[in-house]
């Protein structure tokens, strides 16, 4: 897939667990995982580790897979956001000659997702959208509540707490694959998408790393597997 940018946001600072992106989960780099699905999907060339920090250069290079550019600093802040990041790659790539009709942003922090499931969402892809994003379905609704103006906790969408069941279907972004419209990127940025397609994956592949919480249950899932 030529036509194709794969892009692997690393930045070197985490407050929630320090080092995660390339922390050893059962014996790789966290971030190897991302790369061996883009690997499966692409040629290396079209492959961006996007990051600021020396120590992920280092490893993704050890594993083999050049890193295009570092990542400028004001693009590596707790302010920055992923839009900045994904319009500096797609810059740096055009001031080269190479252009891109799609990204495919696969975060490091889901090692879960497979290829077979990139490529089912690649599948959903046509130019008429802005993005493919990847959910799993949430069960939030049936138990989120806040508190009334009388000091009571209050159920938000389930009334009557009747449960799940009850409720329509609801979903939440699981932060593993997002297949962006380029085009509609530079022209209305992530925060303007409104045509977006959602691609629904399984609770047992849709973890995202945040805390060593979730850093052990997925080295055990994968352990048991």
């Amino acid at each position: 897939m030529e036509n194709l940018l794969v892009v692997i946001p690393a930045r070197g600072g985490s407050k929630g667990l320090p080092g995660k992106n390339i922390r050893k989960l059962c014996g790789k780099p966290l971030i190897c995982y991302s790369i061996d699905i883009a690997r499966t999907i692409t040629s290396d060339a079209n492959i961006c580790v996007s990051t600021d920090d020396q120590k992920i250069i280092d490893t993704v290079e050890e594993y083999g897979c050049k890193v295009p550019f570092v990542r400028p600093a004001r693009y590596a802040t707790d302010t920055a956001t992923t839009n900045d990041v994904l319009l500096h790659a797609i810059s740096y790539y055009e001031s080269i000659g190479r252009k891109y009709d799609r990204i495919l942003l696969l975060q490091p922090t889901s090692p879960l997702r497979t290829a077979a499931q990139v490529r089912e969402a690649l599948s959903l892809y046509s130019d008429n959208i802005d993005m493919v994003v990847s959910v799993t379905e949430s069960h939030a609704p049936s138990v989120l509540c806040n508190d009334n103006g009388e000091g009571f906790v209050e159920l938000v969408y389930n009334k009557k707490a009747l449960g799940r069941q009850s409720l329509p279907k609801f979903y939440e972004f699981n932060g593993a694959i997002y297949i962006i419209n380029v085009k509609a990127l530079k022209e209305k940025g992530l925060g303007g998408f409104n045509r977006r397609i959602k691609y629904v994956m399984p609770k047992e592949s849709s973890i995202d790393i945040d805390d060593i919480y979730d850093f052990m249950l997925v080295e055990s899932i994968l352990t048991h597997k």
